[in-house]
């Protein structure tokens, strides 16, 4: 019995992720500022210029995370339709935005899209 409430208490916590600058360690995001999309067919969704002679077949991860809309976010506060999105403390750049949208690397359109790109950021686990 007391098996069963340890494996409980497991399935009920939920690890918390936070995403940082790569380069100060700024708080960016966490996980409740994410928006979610539904992938895309991959390259098969790009220009046909911008695919490559190889079409891979299986299913393309995601290399940036889509938040929303932030106070940190100077551009935006400043009222700019698009532009690039800088880190606060050290000015690094973490993204980007389009209020038209944005094409994510599975191939999906985000509208409007907060694009910060995964190589810039590290993510923590709490």
């Amino acid at each position: 019995m007391a098996e069963t409430g340890s494996s409980e208490l497991e399935t009920t916590k939920k690890s918390h992720v936070i995403y940082r600058c790569k380069k100060c360690r700024r708080l960016v995001a966490s996980d409740e500022n994410i928006v979610s999309h539904d992938h895309g067919q991959g390259e098969a969704s790009f220009k046909w210029k911008k695919r490559s002679e190889k079409m891979e077949k299986h299913p393309v991860d995601c290399t940036s995370v889509f938040v929303e809309p932030m106070k940190w976010m100077q551009a935006v506060n400043e009222g700019h339709v698009e532009e690039k999105l800088f880190c606060l403390r050290c000015n690094a750049r973490l993204g980007y935005f389009n209020w038209a949208g944005l094409q994510c690397s599975c191939g999906a359109w985000v509208n409007p899209a907060f694009q910060l790109h995964k190589s810039r950021l590290d993510e923590c686990y709490m």
